[in-house]
Parts: C-alpha cells; structure tokens; sequence
C-alpha cells in the first residue's frame, strides 16, 4: 500500500517548483507541466471544492488518491479546451528560455523598485551595477552622500543656532572634510546594506559588471572576475545620470572638481567658485558658505532656479549673500586654469572679470549615461544628452525595453524614479500598478541651506496662464517654532484661485521645507481649499501652524478684494 500523505505535504506538492509528469492517460495533460500552473487552469469553483477537501476533513490521502482528484477536475472542467492548454504551456516555455523574466541595467531608486516588484510577483530577476556594491548613483555619488554632507554641516556649523547664540557660534571650531565625510559614509554604507539585504531576501540575483546590449535580449556583463552573457524576457535601463564635463575644462579631482568628486577633496578650501546656479551647484555653494568658505556662484542666466517662484528664489539669495556668497549672475566662464605652484585656480569671465580660488566645483548640468550600452544594436537612438525616449509606459521603441529614472531626463528625482521604476515592473507583466502621484502634484525639494521646496503652481506660470489667484504668506518668525529652531527667515506661501479657493501651489523656504510641503500636497491631491487649512486645529508649536497663518491672510486678502 502506497504511504499516507499529510494535507501540509499535500500544499507542499503544489508550490510552482515541483514538477507533474504526464499521465499517459489523459490527453489532457502536458509533460512537465508545474503543478502550481495546473491548478491556476482549474476552475475557480474546482480549485475551492479540492481545497476544502485539502483543508475541512481530509487528513491523510495517498498520493494516487490525491492525483486521482486532480485528475477527475481536471477532465470536468469543460472550460479546459485543448487550445488553452497549449497556449499556458507555450507561454511557459517562451519565459523558461531565457534567464531571467527581467534584467535590470542599474541599481539606484528604479533599479532597485522595478526588480523587488518583479520579485514579490515570484518573477526571476536580476539586477547589473558597474559598482561592486549596490546603491547606484543615488547612494554612492548623488542624493545620500550630498544630503549627508548638508546634515553634518549643519550640525557641526553651527546654523541652526547662530540666530541664538550669535553668529560666531559653532559645534566644532575647526572643521574638517574628514569630519564631514565621516558622517556621509557611515549612512552610504548603512544604506548599501539596507539594500543589499532588501534584494537578497527578494531573492534577486546582483550581477556586478559593465553591461552592453548584445541583441534584443542579450547582455554582455564585463567585470574584474571576467565576461559572462544573460538573456531576460524584459530588460530595464535604468543607468541614470552623470555630471556633464565641458571638455576645454581641466577636471583633475585637486582643484577642479564636479558634483561626483567634489566631497572627495582634501581640505576645506579658503575660497571655492561654483560654475552652475542649478540645483546641485547651489546646495554645494550654500553647504561651503555655511562652513566660512568665500563662494562664488558663476551662472549665465539671470537668477538661480529659474523654475523656483520667484519670490522664494529672492529669499533664498538673500540669505546666501548674508552667508558671504558673491552672485555672478548673467555672466559665461571663458577659461579655467589650475595653478600647480600654489594649488589655485584662475577663473576668467567673458565680462573680462578673473577670479582666483583654492577650488572649482563645474556643476554645468547632467547627461544620461547611455553612452557605453551599446543602444545601438537594439535600435534605440538617445538624445543629444544621452536620455532615452519612452512612451506612457516607460517602454522605448523596443516594447520589451524599457528605461526609467534620471535616464529618461525630466523630473530626475529619486523619488520620481522609484515610482517609474514599480510601474515599469506592473506594466511588464501586466499586473494592477496605479499611477504615482499627478505631474502637478510631484514635491520637488532644494536641499539648499536654507531648504527649498515646493508643489503645484508658481506665480509666473499662473500669471502667464491667465488664472485668478491670490497669495497667502506666513514668516517663520512670526511662529513659535521658527523661533525655537533659530530659523527667522524662513516663509511659506499659499497660492490659491480666487474663484474657487482651491490650493493651486505650496512653495516653502527653510527648516524642514521638505517635510512641511506634504501636507499642501496632500491638501491638493484630496482637492482641498481654502477653508480646510484655514480651520484645521495644528500643533503647537510647530511649523505646520504656517498653513493656517498663511491660509488667514490669503482668505483676509480675498474677502477684502470682494467687498
């Protein structure tokens, strides 16, 4: 007599790894055929009929009675055409070909969605990083290390204080890189491991290497250990971004730097010009301001962040040029020319202007790094940045391709990218993955000294659109809290219709900016007005109170006007 099997190893039987052989019985059947995949072609009500046998009465069935019952709903299921077979099994076949079900080129905020998403869905994936560590550009050279870099200055600077204990005020005397730097590479690591450990309990394969495309499906891995080849049913390009190097500019990693190296310099400099007014360049300019370092921002167009609200941008610049920063607004680098003998650098202007500093930081924007896979051979064709072109659903003009995050340009924010990369992973096998959050509705937030951030609508492009609006504005120091973080410059503004009262954009300059706009994007994405903020009870003290401020004066301003 065959041996009794228990119900537990009767759910044992049907995990997706164990294997059916054909009945040679039954037409029906196919070799090879997964048991989980032979049950999901059962009907519903067959499936709930043998799992109540499973699991109400049956304690032990041998393993021909158990076949048998698989067997005899099997045959019933009318619904089970001999064509619907055929397709599953051919289906299956087309997926086992390959390696994995998806490769993803990448290992930052996309990389690292799109492959735990695949996973969680019990889809083989692996994950390829020129980097022997996984994190991407975001961890090692981008948004950890740079915010790090922000949080340690402050700290150690002493801002946040110096309101209070004056200006002069600082934790640590003489401040260090190494001092700095200490605290950026013990988060880069600790998130190096949160990640790691995400990926391998996803089970998700890390391929370490210089990927390029071989064919539609195939890629070539190159690393220090040697060449291998992987072939996915869905390929991910998620490479990101780098800093763009002007060629007639001498980068050496001494005195000229880019956004990728400048934390690697030795020694805070006495005096440091910053070739860029973006966002990188700015946050670098007000980090080094902070720690007494003579800045100067260098930038061709007429005002820093040309897509910030206007009045947040006057605030901002006010407060870097009380930390000593020299603007040099509207105005072109002609050269740069390091000076071994002393460790300067000589900056010439187009206007004839020079000036002389220990270091360059050339923050002249990104471009994609596309410029090494190979795209060619898949008939993909980047811009002239290297950004890759995508339609709705992050696919390129190879449908089983996609891109996603910084590669794709616009917004290039790691929040943004993560969320591009879980839909990528939905649409590739066609499960349920609800769009992120509105355009119009993504925070962008400036990780500047003071913070910058904002959601929705600034002045310029409501004005020039035509719409009605009104502003509602409260200081910080017109707050308790602003007062106890030592932050007195600090603002928020409301820009709502006037018709309406609907909250068309948020935009905030200060402490915790970039915490403090979620709750005006929440407020907008639920199509909340006016009165919401101005009667909603906040704590007290805290900085959330400045919507209520803000939202009074707004709704003051718009009952005045309508009388």
């Amino acid at each position: 007599m065959p041996p009794s099997v228990s119900s537990v190893e009767i759910w044992t039987f049907l995990r997706p790894q164990t294997i059916v052989r054909e009945d040679p019985k039954s037409p029906a059947f196919r070799p090879l055929a997964r048991r989980g995949e032979l049950l999901g072609l059962l009907k519903a009500a067959q499936y709930k009929m043998l799992s109540q046998h499973l699991i109400g009465g049956i304690g032990h069935l041998t393993e021909g009675s158990f076949r048998g019952m698989v067997f005899q709903l099997w045959s019933e299921g009318s619904s089970l055409r001999e064509q619907e077979i055929s397709g599953e099994m051919s289906k299956q076949r087309s997926s086992e070909a390959y390696d994995f079900d998806m490769l993803i080129i990448g290992c930052g905020p996309a990389g690292q969605r799109a492959a735990v998403q695949a996973a969680k869905i019990r889809k083989r994936v692996g994950v390829i990083d020129k980097r022997e560590v996984v994190g991407g550009v975001c961890v090692h050279t981008g948004t950890i290390p740079s915010k790090s870099f922000k949080e340690a200055v402050v700290f150690l600077s002493g801002y946040r204080q110096r309101s209070v204990y004056g200006a002069g005020y600082r934790v640590k005397s003489d401040i260090e890189m190494s001092d700095l730097t200490f605290r950026c590479n013990r988060i880069m690591q600790i998130e190096i491991d949160v990640i790691h450990h995400q990926l391998q309990r996803n089970g998700i394969e890390v391929l370490p290497g210089h990927a390029r495309f071989i064919d539609e499906h195939t890629l070539e891995i190159a690393s220090s250990s040697g060449t291998i080849r992987k072939t996915a049913e869905k390929i991910l390009v998620a490479v990101g971004a780098k800093p763009r190097r002007l060629p007639e500019i001498p980068f050496d990693g001494k005195t000229v730097f880019d956004s990728d190296d400048i934390l690697e310099i030795e020694k805070i400099p006495r005096d440091l010009v910053v070739v860029g007014g973006g966002v990188i360049g700015t946050e670098y300019a007000s980090m080094f301001a902070a720690l007494g370092v003579n800045v100067t921002i260098v930038d061709a167009r007429k005002r820093l962040l040309g897509f910030v609200d206007e009045e947040i941008i006057e605030c901002l610049q006010y407060q870097l040029r009380a930390l000593g920063v020299t603007l040099r607004l509207g105005e072109e680098v002609l050269s740069c020319e390091p000076r071994r003998e002393n460790k300067q650098v000589i900056t010439r202007l187009k206007s004839g202007k020079v000036i002389v500093s220990d270091a360059v930081l050339f923050s002249a924007g990104r471009v994609s790094a596309t410029d090494d896979l190979s795209l060619e051979k898949v008939s993909i064709v980047p811009d002239e940045r290297g950004r890759i072109q995508v339609n709705e659903n992050y696919q390129t003009s190879q449908s089983h391709i996609y891109a996603a995050g910084d590669v794709i340009g616009f917004p290039a924010l790691a929040s943004t990218s993560g969320a591009q990369g879980r839909l990528v992973s939905c649409h590739a096998f066609g499960i349920s993955g609800n769009e992120f959050t509105q355009e119009g509705l993504i925070p962008y937030g400036i990780y500047s000294i003071p913070e910058i951030s904002y959601v929705g609508k600034n002045e310029d492009e409501l004005t020039s659109e035509g719409v009605p609006y009104e502003t509602g504005v409260a200081r910080y120091r017109e707050i308790a809290r602003g007062h106890i973080l030592g932050d007195e410059n600090g603002m928020l503004k409301l820009i709502i219709h006037r018709e309406t009262e609907k909250i068309l954009g948020v935009h905030i300059i200060g402490e915790y900016a970039t915490e403090l706009i979620h709750i005006g994007q929440a407020v907008m994405g639920l199509h909340g007005d006016l009165k919401y903020l101005r009667d909603t009870v906040f704590n007290y003290p805290t900085l959330a109170e400045c919507y209520k401020v803000a939202a009074y004066d707004g709704y003051n301003k718009i009952r005045l006007s309508a009388e």
